[in-house]
């Protein structure tokens, strides 16, 4: 089910909030448990059993952490990661790690293909993080069985994050406050994600989609370029859109989620710009991968090997392709490099061409990111350099449409991309006070017009589901 839709805006989300009011304290968090596993299961009706065996299998790891002495506790700890790792392990990599074989082996395998449940990468972390710090003793164990299942399935954060660590929220699962003020916050974050998404994203979606479809040879250098930008744009406004909608929705319930995107394309290095974009998997990767390796703490090599095992694990956490996989080392690599080389060049550099080497470094991975045959991907980044090329857009807009009356969108997405409408807003805000009213005016006029676009327009692709 897409926070996207007409039926979750309209039906769903009404019936759980008012259900959820209606309800008391006690009850709250085994009805938002068997709201999200009713979220889940409408669009992965088999695949909520899994997630049932991962809660289950955790309460229990935790609590067998728990009552354990150092030593045994830690070989609990292996074997809980091991068993979690290895379901996400299994269904994501499976067939990649079978195609990889059939292609040294010079055979077909013939095996069934293993689907993807939708969200596993997601919650699988959070589960992670649950049990490792109840091995740290950063958090106690919860000994509420519907309390940790109500964290792990929350619908909000389930298929597309953030990812929320429970140290995070412990407090929160036992006592929260859901009131008119929240209640309306999160009314107001949703719009704004949902508007994002909708408006923005679904639009600039089209052109990439497009672009991307038609064989490399039959598009210009400018072509690229410019499916580069809307699927760079895309990206975002789809991702921090849904990330909009679920700390929205959070509020809601009476949640505090964390922030996960902070205008990352106004970043002026590839550090900033991981600093401000899915804050959260940056985070996680941080706390229980980089700081148990040594993190900087270390020897040069390996603070070296560190950075690309960290960044190995995040090409791999995003897909089981290859492109994948040079997306995830090239920002490794770019990290050591800012970090080594050609840290004191790039501190003599002007502001402006700092921000542009780092865009430019972010929009060419975008492009290893979208890309995923190898081949194509090698003709694409020629290409757009130059091997080959004009710069002639005539042949990609003359036949249609609706890629033409996309292009606007692109402007809108440069521009909400930027925190800089926001602050002007906010100024005049200050000394405006009549601006208060206009303000609501404003966010019901989004979600007419997002009803609008969701009612007029089909196209309405997610691009997270996949991991």
């Amino acid at each position: 089910m897409l926070f996207s839709s007409l039926f979750f805006i309209t039906t769903f989300l009404p019936i759980v909030l008012l259900l959820y009011y209606m309800a008391g304290k006690k009850v709250r968090n085994a009805l938002l448990c068997a709201a999200s596993l009713l979220f889940y299961a409408w669009g992965e009706p088999k695949y909520v059993v899994l997630m049932i065996i991962s809660i289950v299998s955790n309460y229990f790891f935790a609590r067998w952490i728990k009552s354990n002495k150092k030593k045994p506790a830690k070989r609990i700890l292996i074997l809980a990661i091991i068993f979690n790792i290895g379901l996400l392990g299994f269904f994501k990599y499976f067939n990649f790690g079978v195609s990889i074989f059939e292609s040294v082996a010079g055979f077909s395998l013939d095996l069934p293909i293993i689907k993807l449940p939708i969200g596993i990468s997601f919650y699988t972390f959070q589960i992670l993080s649950y049990v490792i710090d109840v091995y740290r003793k950063r958090v106690r164990v919860q000994k509420n069985i519907i309390n940790l299942a109500t964290y792990i399935a929350l619908f909000p954060q389930l298929i597309a994050g953030p990812i929320v660590q429970y140290a995070d929220i412990e407090k929160q699962l036992k006592n929260r406050t859901a009131n008119a003020d929240l209640l309306i916050a999160g009314i107001k974050r949703f719009i704004l994600g949902l508007a994002k998404k909708v408006i923005i994203a679904n639009n600039v979606a089209y052109i990439a989609d497009t672009i991307y479809a038609q064989p490399i040879a039959e598009v210009s250098t400018a072509g690229l370029w410019l499916a580069a930008l809307a699927y760079m744009l895309q990206i975002y406004f789809d991702f921090s859109g849904y990330s909009d909608m679920a700390i929205g929705l959070g509020k809601m319930f009476g949640f505090n989620f964390l922030e996960n995107f902070n205008y990352p394309y106004i970043a002026t290095s590839v550090k900033d710009f991981w600093r401000r974009w899915h804050i959260s998997l940056s985070t996680w990767f941080r706390d229980y991968v980089y700081i148990p390796l040594g993190g900087n703490r270390v020897s040069k090599l390996k603070w070296v090997r560190n950075i690309m095992i960290v960044w190995l694990l995040t090409g791999l956490w995003h897909g089981a392709n290859w492109n994948f996989i040079i997306w995830g080392l090239y920002y490794g690599v770019l990290l050591l490099l800012e970090g080594t080389i050609l840290a004191k060049p790039l501190s003599k550099c002007p502001k402006i061409i700092r921000y542009v080497l780092t865009m430019l470094v972010v929009i060419v991975g975008w492009v290893i990111f979208r890309v995923e045959n190898l081949n194509q991907l090698g003709d694409t980044l020629a290409k757009m350099f130059g091997c080959g090329g004009t710069f002639a857009l005539s042949q990609i807009f003359h036949t249609d449409f609706v890629l033409i009356t996309s292009l606007p969108f692109v402007l809108l997405g440069i521009i909400f991309a930027t925190p800089y409408i926001r602050k002007a807003f906010a100024r005049l805000e200050q000394k405006c006070v009549f601006l208060i009213p206009v303000k609501y005016l404003v966010y019901l006029g989004l979600f007419a017009l997002v009803l609008v676009f969701l009612i007029n327009n089909s196209y309405n692709p997610f691009i997270y589901f996949r991991f």
